[in-house]
């Protein structure tokens, strides 16, 4: 989510605690809190540690134990930018009535932020046998890592999308096993374009990647340069950008994004499918299944499967 490029800026660290606990939750505090100066933020759930994952391209247990139960959720902002009233109004106006949100703030010691990450929050991910991996995402800080038949290399700078969440991991099992030879892909609301990239390497004939945040899509691309690929176009934007493409573009969408989002974009993606066109899905619960299928299924889309790990769901349908 942060640039390659190390600002030396003062910032304060905010750790929050958000009731219910989940991730769509956090990631709507997320949003709330970019628009009011926020510029990083970091999960720190059992699901997002560091871990090796099963020949099914699904996490293990964790490396870490740190966390706890509830997971934990930091947001940075430098104290420039910070105004008191602004943050008050934004958690008073937050969208989910039945969310509770605590915080604790402290001033953040001079560090450098993307190495923290990197150091304590961002460690190998080895799918399929550990002695013939299928994929193997690492970064450049990484030394010794195993090589497997597609090894994708990204500096994640404090972003969601490192392949050690479930429904990151049940994708990558996806496009592993997936036919993407010469298929036109979408991959929407990319983060670090993790998935784009395995697509690419998988035969795609070419992929747009498309994310609402510019943190993101300035990491996508230096994600893809680290690659050394081409045909990948990174876009800033939301669904509304699928108008440019015209209608039947894509052979494969990807959306892993978050149940209402997806609920929310669906009469956009669903165009912009081709006939016979594959679209996938993750980001939500397993209890959120039945209204997404509903919801595929009246746009005209037929579902084809599920898998579900750690109580989160993948979806696949075609058109």
């Amino acid at each position: 989510m942060c640039p390659k490029t190390i600002i030396a800026l003062k910032y304060i660290e905010f750790t929050f605690h958000v009731t219910p606990h989940s991730e769509a939750a956090e990631d709507v505090l997320a949003a709330v809190l970019a628009d009011i100066g926020f510029e990083s933020f970091v999960h720190t759930d059992s699901l997002d540690l560091p871990c090796v994952a099963t020949r099914d391209g699904f996490p293990e247990a964790p490396v870490f134990a740190a966390a706890a139960a509830d997971g934990v959720f930091k947001g940075y902002v430098p104290a420039s930018a910070f105004v008191q009233a602004d943050f008050d109004a934004a958690l008073a106006a937050f969208p989910l009535p039945e969310v509770r949100i605590a915080y604790e703030r402290t001033e953040a010691e001079d560090k450098d932020w993307n190495a923290e990450w990197e150091r304590n929050y961002f460690q190998p991910l080895i799918v399929g046998d550990a002695a013939q991996p299928d994929c193997v995402i690492a970064s450049t800080f990484h030394h010794d890592v195993p090589r497997g038949r597609y090894n994708i290399l990204i500096d994640p700078r404090m972003s969601f999308g490192t392949g050690h969440h479930a429904t990151t991991a049940q994708m990558i099992t996806r496009l592993l096993t997936d036919d993407l030879t010469g298929r036109e892909v979408l991959d929407m609301g990319c983060g670090t374009s993790i998935l784009a990239i395995l697509a690419r390497m998988r035969g795609a004939a070419h992929c747009v990647a498309i994310d609402v945040d510019e943190w993101c899509v300035a990491n996508s691309r230096d994600n893809i340069a680290l690659n050394a690929l081409d045909g990948i176009d990174v876009r800033l934007g939301d669904a509304n950008t699928l108008a440019d493409y015209g209608a039947e573009a894509f052979d494969l969408i990807i959306a892993n994004i978050n149940r209402n989002i997806l609920l929310r974009d669906m009469p956009c993606y669903v165009p912009a499918l081709r006939g016979g066109g594959t679209l996938l899905l993750s980001g939500f619960y397993h209890a959120d299944v039945p209204r997404l299928k509903a919801a595929c299924e009246q746009q005209g889309l037929t579902f084809v499967d599920e898998l579900t790990r750690d109580d989160w769901a993948c979806l696949k349908f075609v058109k």
